[in-house]
């Protein structure tokens, strides 16, 4: 038979896991929890993570890569990132549109 408990969220959105459900579950502060928007349903379940990090030298690779891109990055708001992202975006699709034309 499932478990079924009322919550509340509180101000900030947060909502508590009740005590028994976590110890079912073995929930703790360390654990990672992985939520899901099905429909109207939020589906809530524990997940581990494994160490990767030997078996992934191209997510390494990949990371350095883009070192001057974040160091760049750092050096402007985010507001200034997202324009820029915009102008970048509105660019394209004019190209894409004057090739339909």
């Amino acid at each position: 038979m499932a478990l079924t408990k009322l919550v509340r969220p509180l101000r900030g959105g947060q909502i508590t896991i009740p005590a028994e459900f976590r110890a079912k579950l073995d929930i703790d502060e360390r654990t990672l929890l992985q939520i899901t928007l099905a429909g109207q349903e939020l589906r809530i379940r524990p997940v581990q993570v494994t160490d990767a990090a030997a078996g992934s030298d191209w997510a390494r690779k990949l990371y350095d890569l883009y070192a001057p891109v974040r160091k760049e990055a750092a050096r402007h708001s985010e507001k200034e990132i997202d324009a820029e992202i915009d102008r970048a975006v509105t660019a394209v699709r004019r190209k894409r549109g004057s090739r339909r034309s």
